[in-house]
Formats: C-alpha cells, sequence, structure tokens
C-alpha cells in the first residue's frame, strides 16, 4: 500500500490527488436545515488533507461545503488545499454581470481570490445561453478569478461543441464506474483527441459497490440520496440479480490481489486513459476509508481480470444515453427520479406569439436578424403541423457558432430546432420528417451521427444533400416538420 494517493496534472500548475474528496455528503446531512459547525467540519477535512488526500470538490448547492473548505484553505499550513467547485445556475440570461456575481460568490464562500477548478453545470442544452455562460467564464479566467474551467455532466456532443467555441476546458466531472459504462464510450474518444480530463464520480454507486452488498438481498428502503440515486442507475443495468453478479465477479479479483471489492471497482475507473481522478466520499460524521482508499495504487488489473470483469459486463443493460442524460431526458436516474417538472419549469428562450387574425397559427421567433428583414419565422405552428424554417448554427443575431466544425453545428443547430418545437408544446418525439443540407460530403458521418443522438428513437424521414455552399461560415443548415397528435390540438 502506497502511503498517499499518487498524483496527477489537471491543467499546468494544477497538480491534483487522483482521489479527490467529494462533498456532496454536507448536502445531506444538512437537508433538516441544521447547518454544520464550519470548524468541526474543517478539522475532519484536515485529516484528510494531512493524509495527502488534498483536492476537495463540492458545489454552490451542497449545503455549506463552501464555507467548510474555506475555513480549512484559510488556516495556516492549508493553502495549497485544491479547491473545486461547481456553479450550477438556473437557465436564463447570462450576462457577464449575472455570470460574474456566480463567480464572486463562490470566491466568497471559500475565501478566496481564485477558484482552482470553477466547474460548470446547465440543465438544458434547448437553451443556447450556456454558451454564452462559458465565454464570461473563459473572461474571468483571463482575469484570474478563475484557475482552470472544468464542465459536469456534458455529454460528447455538447463538450465538442464548447471546445470548438474555443473554450478551454480541462475537465468534465461525469458518472463513471463498472456499473455506468457511457464514459467509456464516445466522451473518452473525444478526451483522447482533446486533451480533457474526466473526474469519475459515482464510482461506488453510493456504497452498493462493496463487499457490504455482496450476496444481499435487494433493498425495500433506501435513506440516503446518493444510494436512491445509484439503485436507479443498477435497475437501468440490469436489476439486482446482474448487478450480484458483478459483484461476484469483482469479489473473485480482489480476492486474488488481496484488496477490497471497492479497489477493483475504482481501479478499473482510474485505468481508463481519459480519467484524471475518481471521487471519493469526505466522511465528516462517519467511519473514514482512507487506508482502504489507497489500496488502489496497490495493485494493477491484468488481462484474465479484465475478462472477467468483460464476461459480467455482457450480461449488463448499458445504462441509456450519454453522460449528462439522466438529468435532462429519460429515464430521469437521479435521487428524486422523475425532472420532467423541474425541466417543464424552465421558460422557453423564445416563446411562441399566436397570430392575431389567423387563431388557428403561432410563430416562434429566434432572434436572428435575418428574421425581420426576410420576413419569416423560426417555426410556424399552423393546427397540428409545425413548420421549422432552414436553421444554421447561429446564436442570437449573428454569432456563427463553431465555424469548420459540422457535428458540432449539428448539435447546436438541433438543440435551437428542438426548442423552437418545445415552445409551440411539441418536442422531438414529434418530428416527421428533416432535410439537411452540408457543403462537404465529408461532414455526412459527423452529421449523421448528430443526427441520430436527437432522432434514433423517433426516426423520421429524411433527406440529406450535398450543396455547393451555404451563406455564412457554416458547413451545415436542417429544417424540420412535425405532427401534433390530434388529441393535444
Amino acid at each position: 500500500m502506497t502511503d498517499i494517493p499518487t498524483r496527477t496534472d489537471l491543467a499546468p500548475g494544477l497538480s491534483i490527488s487522483r482521489l479527490v474528496c467529494g462533498l456532496w455528503q454536507v448536502a445531506d446531512l444538512e437537508k433538516d436545515g441544521t447547518t454544520l459547525d464550519p470548524v468541526a467540519a474543517a478539522d475532519r477535512l484536515a485529516a484528510y488533507a494531512d493524509a495527502g488526500f488534498d483536492t476537495f470538490d463540492m458545489a454552490d448547492h451542497y449545503g455549506s461545503a463552501e464555507v467548510i473548505t474555506g475555513e480549512l484553505t484559510s488556516r495556516a499550513g492549508y493553502e495549497a488545499v485544491r479547491a473545486f467547485t461547481k456553479w450550477c445556475p438556473e437557465p436564463g440570461p447570462m450576462t457577464a454581470a449575472v455570470v460574474r456575481a456566480g463567480v464572486q460568490d463562490r470566491l466568497a464562500r471559500l475565501r478566496t481570490e481564485r477558484v482552482d477548478l470553477l466547474q460548470f453545470h446547465w440543465w438544458s442544452f434547448e437553451d443556447p445561453r450556456w454558451l454564452d455562460a462559458l465565454q464570461e467564464l473563459e473572461k474571468l479566467r483571463a482575469e484570474g478569478l478563475i484557475g482552470a474551467i472544468g464542465v459536469t455532466n456534458f455529454d460528447a456532443a455538447h463538450l465538442e461543441l464548447a471546445l470548438a467555441e474555443g473554450i478551454e476546458i480541462v475537465s468534465n466531472q461525469v458518472s463513471f464506474s463498472i456499473v455506468d459504462r457511457r464514459a467509456a464510450g464516445a466522451l473518452t474518444s473525444l478526451c483522447k483527441r482533446s486533451g480533457v480530463r474526466l473526474l469519475a464520480y459515482g464510482t461506488l454507486c453510493g456504497g452498493f459497490i462493496s463487499e457490504r452488498w455482496l450476496g444481499k438481498p435487494e433493498p425495500v428502503e433506501i435513506a440516503d440520496w446518493s444510494r436512491m440515486k445509484y439503485k436507479r442507475f443498477i435497475d437501468a443495468a440490469g436489476g439486482w440479480a446482474v448487478f450480484q453478479d458483478l459483484l461476484s465477479a469483482a469479489h473473485q479479483i480482489a480476492a486474488k490481489h488481496g484488496v477490497s471489492l471497492s479497489n477493483v471497482a475504482s481501479r478499473w475507473v482510474l485505468d481508463t486513459p481519459s480519467v484524471a481522478a475518481t471521487i471519493i466520499g469526505a466522511r465528516i460524521t462517519e467511519a473514514e476509508h482512507r487506508a482502504d482508499n489507497l489500496n488502489v495504487f496497490s495493485f494493477t488489473l491484468d488481462a484474465a481480470d479484465h475478462a472477467e470483469l468483460e464476461a459480467a459486463f455482457a450480461l449488463m443493460m448499458p445504462v441509456p444515453g450519454d453522460c449528462g442524460d439522466e438529468y435532462r431526458k429519460p429515464p430521469f436516474l437521479t435521487a428524486s427520479g422523475d425532472l420532467s417538472h423541474h425541466l417543464n419549469a424552465i421558460a422557453p428562450m423564445h416563446p411562441a406569439v399566436p397570430d392575431a387574425t389567423l387563431p388557428d397559427r403561432a410563430r416562434v421567433f429566434s432572434g436572428s436578424r435575418w428574421e425581420p428583414i426576410a420576413g419569416y419565422c423560426r417555426a410556424l405552428k399552423v393546427g397540428g403541423r409545425i413548420l421549422v424554417s432552414g436553421t444554421t448554427a447561429t446564436h442570437m443575431q449573428d454569432h456563427a457558432v463553431a465555424p469548420g466544425n459540422a457535428g458540432a453545428q449539428t448539435t447546436f443547430i438541433l438543440d435551437k430546432i428542438v426548442a423552437a418545437l418545445r415552445a409551440h408544446g411539441a418536442g422531438p418525439e414529434h418530428v416527421v420528417r428533416t432535410r439537411v443540407y452540408l457543403t462537404d460530403a465529408d461532414d455526412v458521418e459527423a452529421v449523421s451521427i448528430a443526427h441520430g443522438r436527437f432522432f434514433s428513437d423517433v426516426c423520421p424521414a429524411n433527406t440529406l444533400l450535398q450543396v455547393a455552399r451555404l451563406i455564412g461560415p457554416y458547413r451545415v443548415e436542417i429544417e424540420a416538420e412535425a405532427m401534433l397528435p390530434t388529441c393535444v390540438l
């Protein structure tokens, strides 16, 4: 066993422990309204830092976690502790003032002049103002208020879009475990190309991946938020019986190496080339497991171990979608379950405008400067039919998004189209036809993959054409048509 966790450079000048201490437990402990004593809680964190676990991850909604960490880092001898936090604003205007206020609040609570890693989360990519927020964060990074920018729960498509917009993102924090292996696919491929590193949470599924649950009956009642969430992942991956087969395989490997089942699960994730670190729960009021966690660096998984795990994986169902989808679309794999009420409460950026003279018609305008000049709208609803104009990757009036990247432009375009449909009470499931125009036949695969992410469950009629050119720095333009069921007209 090593004495301290191994380290890695997440960014120039940002050396971190490969076992990051997550402080989500603070929110659970304070959910009854009682706030932890920051001095006593910081004493517990100091014990982690003294043992080499000197990198802490928190968020604006993790109760008083930022305040506790600020208490620790303000003490003599703990100035080098690394503090990662997240800013998770509700969709809305992302002006320079709004973004600065969000960051300044993090700085104040952490009692620091610079956040080591500011991680950004966005609830709905159909609201494109997440790009405005990231651009403003870039300015604050250049100003020195932020050391590095990360994102959380971004899928591969939107991470690629952000990178194509020139945002210097160093990390993406996502769920990643032997149960939830989505990050090993397209996201890891993108990370290999771009240099972005993954911070893996949920690696032990809230404690379910341990000897404690091996051979045990399926729990009927779950008290804490973390386990409620990860039980949903276990169910999505095939259920309790299949999960027991996975635990059994990991247990056999653990016995071979003289380590714990949890060590095997963590080692598998850490061996993924894109992963910089896994996030483990820092125990503030419960028993600590630092010694066992360090065992993850004492052994290596060999070919036979990987084969045994792969055999167990083959019995499982893949967790649906890409990373972050659990917060944005069914099945909602969160502690509270269905989040549709939260997403439906987000007001559309561009609401539908009823026609004053023709009651069966309504229009959505997207703010393009060409709409009033040429006299058209983004999406016209006539009865149950919704016609979406040819749409390019244009943000607000004239910002061309991701020039040179057809796949990223397609992602932005389809987000924009779906947003217009939702303003009319429809969604991607109502689309019956799309037409795609692109300028370079070499972009067919990237565009088609992006189209498939939105419509593979719907399979509308589709036409794809290569054209000589499009007006502006665009490689792709898309139009769509949707039909609402008669019962919702």
